[in-house]
């Protein structure tokens, strides 16, 4: 069609029109848009989680191009800098022939991830595509990722090989000093390099075994049947939508039951993506509160937002019955409605009867919501006037200026002439800038003050309303000082801010709203239980900080006493001022966990993580309870994950649910995706996947821990019963002149691993329990004795190596001893090295399945099958391999050794003592630690045994409280004397407010340019279903 564009030495594009709720695949720069003043809206949630849409505006040097001829007879390029991760940034010059440049920015270029919303249709010109888009150069390349159980193991492995060739070298001095002394019956005493090498050989092969190649078989399968309990658990089967929790590795299992740093994303993790008005104050009288009573029944259970009724939102007829009945606030509710109904930047749309509300704003979408069900509606949209009808009546309201929202101002006001003609500014903000502009004479404001409290503390989204009488003249006099600042060429935002502030004072307080962003079910309850966990929990979030506070208190991460470290700095030298400030504040603190919150924008954090601060800015995180980042890219995110993985070495999980939460999934230890509603990215690109953020819970402190227990205690269960067997050929090697003689059987020696001693491992890797389900969900302190790994490292394995070596020696040299002398047997028969062998093989196979169960803390019927089991296989193999031969030509050398060994006394006497002797020391260790030494393990797994807690669970509540004072004490709150301006310890009173800022036009422009009185007329080049609007 004619275009092209100029990147780096590439030259293709050509038109394309972009659909409704198409989640765009690459960059494109808009040519033309269905829409007055060529805006369109787009939802930027997949890349920085934020709610509220974003304007953006076409070039008005092409806005006239809407049909296939105009656009095929145009030739031009663009040219533009290279592919870059910042979402915020761009710089491009569009060239038409014969034609002046145009510039190109930010806000003419829709990027991959968005989604185009309330427009019916766009043209573009493709930018970047591929790996070229913003939203790719943010992504991550996916590392390998190994558990630590198996790293540790893996370790230990290269180990006990470097040991076994060792041992192979010993065997061959040993078998040179053998020959060297030279023996009569040998008949030579040359030992050449050639017998060496062999010799070397010939003992690896011996000892190859010492290496459990079946562990790897044993782990996947083990790992295998763990994944599939993770499958099929009901209580993480999400009903509503039919959803269960997925495996999507099984390498991973026992991670589960180590994570200590839990990074989440807020929008569509912690919450529902759902505005509620909840409850609101008004002249002093609170309402809503008959709301909390609907909501109880409702927190048992979990719902999704289809299903979500009117009984969850406000809910007190009270308020219409004090406007209705002349009560003495009546002109206080009409005006605090009607203030609601005019003060916003919505735009209603008619579809036949139903009126549909269009709002960039999901604050103000819920606040126009509320007002329409008491009777106040919000009809019409002029450039001029806003039209509603209050109780069927019609009122028309003359708009004569918008005072824009921003972060900085944290309000919105509306300047209207009413329909009695007066001159009147509604205002509607933050509690700290309106509270400092309110009037003498204004009242309620105690009142109100204490109910905004009162809202905070319920994690509701508060906003402060107010409105202000104008005169004639001084609304000229502003007006004109209104004009200037509207013409200023720089910094002109700052001048009409300035202005602004002019006007909005000496307000007359109404009252306040309080909205919900609900959270999904049993958030609060997850994350207290999780900190409970000791899990340190960190929230990464594209959103704006009020919002992600305001979640954090809702969710019960922040507390209203617990101070705020707020780092918003814009510079190097002030982020390394201020966190040094801080560490320094902390003292002896630093690095402890200490009931602080620390709240960090990107910006801020771009800064944080420059190698002259990182470390400082890390220190300072550790040293607080929460953390939250705020403005986040995906890629910043991964880096912050990336930072606690590779500086503090604990295990880090990372939960989200939209495609900007790929990074940091990716990056985690542990990857966890909820099947939201923004797509499956994150699930496609995790570890794990969940319905909901409650199922964290069973899934870490139950599935978790088992998982931990079960791994490790397979992994140290089968090097045990190999070191046992293989190592009693090195004993044998020492009595048989070094000389590479086998003591078992070669069929015995193969199926030891293949069928003899095989189900043990598959019971404790798949049964094995540490405790119930239900103590570890009731005490969920239990989860820290899997995530300190102190039951399985290179310590605790090489104790395991020891003990399987001082059993081994126990296993050789008491037969040997036994038959030292050797002994005639029935018919004259005397016995032979393989009568001993099976002797020893016999008692090694009875000493580590009683191992196995002595290892064991949960018995089931499948613990039994196994150990006694595996017993009697061995004992049935034992008689009929002794019989085979020569029937079936295979080890002739059985022949008989099973009537030989039956009847031997001394294998009977064997059979009892010698396995004994070698438990013994194991039996009465583990009594002495489990008397002298309990943990709160001991303590549950011993309430449950006696079934103390369904006697007395008050009493059993007190006792493993008491085994966890130490770990309590940790997160007292400690005396800090901050000095820096940063930190916030003020009474929170829950703002926020999610709103455009600084869009390519002003909201005033937008606004003007929609007349809902008239058909919109334009030629739409395709047919587009409408998009999620407000009704």
């Amino acid at each position: 069609m004619g275009w092209q564009k100029s990147l780096q030495g590439s030259e293709v594009s050509k038109a394309r029109t972009i659909y409704l709720n198409e989640p765009l695949k690459n960059n494109f720069c808009k040519n033309s848009i269905s829409e007055p003043q060529v805006t369109c809206y787009v939802a930027t949630s997949n890349l920085d989680g934020e709610t509220n849409l974003k304007l953006r505006q076409a070039l008005l040097e092409t806005a006239q191009m809407q049909t296939e001829r105009q656009l095929s007879s145009l030739s031009g390029k663009i040219e533009c800098e290279g592919p870059n991760r910042h979402f915020n940034t761009f710089i491009g010059t569009l060239y038409l022939n014969d034609e002046s440049p145009v510039p190109i920015g930010p806000d003419q270029v829709l990027l991959r991830g968005t989604q185009l919303k309330n427009t019916q249709w766009v043209l573009g010109i493709v930018v970047y595509t591929g790996f070229e888009t913003k939203f790719m150069q943010n992504s991550i390349k996916s590392p390998l990722k190994k558990s630590r159980v198996e790293k540790v193991t893996n370790v230990q492995i290269l180990v006990l090989f470097v040991l076994l060739l060792a041992m192979s070298l010993v065997s061959c001095v040993g078998a040179i000093l053998w020959n060297v002394e030279g023996t009569w019956y040998f008949g030579t005493k040359d030992y050449s390099s050639h017998s060496l090498g062999f010799d070397l050989l010939v003992f690896i092969i011996l000892y190859h075994n010492l290496i459990p190649i079946s562990l790897l078989v044993t782990l996947e399968i083990v790992k295998y049947v763990q994944a599939m309990f993770i499958n099929w658990d009901e209580d993480m089967h999400y009903k509503e939508n039919n959803i269960y929790a997925i495996a999507r590795t099984s390498n991973l299992n026992e991670e589960l039951g180590q994570v200590k740093y839990l990074f989440s994303d807020k929008t569509g993790t912690l919450t529902c993506n759902i505005m509620k008005f909840k409850k609101c104050s008004i002249a002093g009288i609170i309402y809503g509160n008959q709301s909390d009573k609907s909501d109880i029944d409702t927190k048992k259970l979990s719902l999704s937002p289809s299903v979500l009724t009117e009984s969850y939102e406000f809910n007190d007829p009270t308020l219409l019955q004090n406007f209705e009945n002349g009560h003495p606030t009546k002109d206080y509710i009409k005006e605090f409605l009607t203030l609601l109904c005019v003060c916003h930047t919505v735009i209603p749309e008619r579809d036949e009867d139903k009126i549909i509300y269009q709002a960039s704003s999901p604050d103000e979408a819920a606040l126009v919501k509320w007002v329409k069900k008491l009777g106040f509606v919000f009809t019409t949209r002029t450039p001029t006037s806003v039209t509603i009808e209050a109780m069927g009546e019609n009122f028309t309201f003359e708009i004569l200026n918008i005072l824009e929202f921003s972060s900085n101002r944290k309000r919105m006001s509306v300047i209207v002439r009413t329909p009695t003609g007066n001159l009147r500014l509604y205002c509607k903000g933050a509690d700290t800038v309106i509270y400092e502009r309110l009037s003498e004479d204004s009242l309620f404001m105690k009142e109100t003050l204490t109910h905004l409290e009162h809202f905070a503390k319920g994690g509701l989204r508060t906003l402060c309303v107010a409105y202000t009488d104008l005169t004639e003249e001084e609304y000229q006099q502003w007006l004109t000082e209104y004009k200037k600042a509207s013409s200023v060429i720089q910094d002109r935002m700052q001048s009409l801010e300035e202005c602004y502030d002019k006007i909005e004072k000496k307000f007359l307080l109404l009252g306040a709203t309080a909205i919900e962003d609900r959270l999904q079910a049993r958030v609060p309850e997850t994350i207290v239980t999780l900190l409970k966990a000791n899990i340190r929990i960190w929230v990464l979030t594209g959103d704006k900080q009020e919002t992600a506070i305001n979640i954090a208190y809702s969710c019960k991460l922040i507390s209203a006493q617990m101070p705020r470290i707020r780092l918003n700095t814009h510079s190097l030298e002030a982020t390394q001022q201020a966190v040094t400030q801080n560490c320094e504040a902390l003292g002896t603190l630093i690095g402890k966990e200490n009931d602080l919150a620390l709240i960090i924008d990107g910006e801020t954090l771009k800064y944080a993580l420059n190698f002259e601060v990182e470390r400082s800015f890390l220190n300072l995180a550790l040293s607080c309870r929460a953390v939250l980042c705020c403005r986040l890219s995906p890629l910043q995110k991964a880096e912050i994950v990336y930072l606690v993985k590779k500086h503090v070495g604990a295990i880090t999980l990372a939960i989200g649910d939209g495609a900007n939460d790929v990074g940091m999934i990716q990056m985690a230890h542990v990857g966890v995706g909820i099947s939201g509603n923004e797509g499956m990215q994150a699930t496609n690109n995790s570890d794990y996947s969940i319905a909901q953020f409650s199922y964290l819970e069973k899934l870490l402190l139950v599935h978790g821990a088992w998982n931990y227990f079960r791994v490790t205690k397979c992994i140290l269960y089968c090097f045990y019963k190999n070191v046992v067997l293989y190592i009693i050929e090195l004993w044998f090697a020492f009595v048989n002149g070094f000389s590479g003689q086998i003591i078992f059987e070669h069929w015995c020696i193969s199926l030891y691993n293949v069928i003899f001693t095989s189900l043990p491992p598959f019971t404790l890797g798949i049964f094995e329990q540490c405790c119930s389900q239900k103590s570890l969900l009731t005490y969920p302190q239990l989860y820290t004795v899997s995530q300190t790994g102190k039951t399985f490292n290179t310590k605790v394995f090489w104790f395991q190596c020891i003990n399987a070596l001082v059993h081994s020696f126990i296993l050789f040299w008491m037969p040997m001893k036994m038959l030292e002398h050797d002994m005639v047997l029935q018919g004259g028969h005397t016995t032979d090295y393989l009568f001993l062998g099976n002797f020893i093989y016999t008692y090694v196979v009875v000493t580590v399945c009683l191992k196995a169960g002595l290892d064991t803390l949960s018995w089931t019927k499948f613990s039994h099958l196994a150990i006694w089991g595996s017993i009697i296989i061995w004992m049935v193999f034992f008689a009929i391999y002794s019989f085979v031969w020569p029937t079936i030509p295979v080890a002739p050398e059985m022949t008989g050794q099973v009537n030989m060994i039956l009847v031997c006394p001394y294998f009977w006497l064997g059979f009892l003592i010698v396995p004994i002797v070698c438990l013994i020391l194991n039996l009465i260790w583990k009594s002495i630690k489990n008397t002298c030494n309990r943990t709160l393990l001991e303590e549950v797994r011993e309430m449950e045994s006696n079934r103390v807690q369904e006697l007395n669970p008050t009493m059993f509540k007190m006792r493993v409280e008491a085994k966890n004072v130490q770990m309590s004490l940790a997160s007292q709150p400690h005396k800090i004397v901050f000095r820096h301006e940063s930190v916030d310890q003020s009474t929170p009173y829950g703002y926020a407010f999610s709103q455009v800022e600084q869009a390519v036009i002003t909201q005033e422009e937008l606004i003007c340019s929609y007349d809902t009185t008239k058909s919109q007329g334009c030629k739409s080049l395709n047919k587009a279903s409408s998009g999620p609007n407000y009704e």
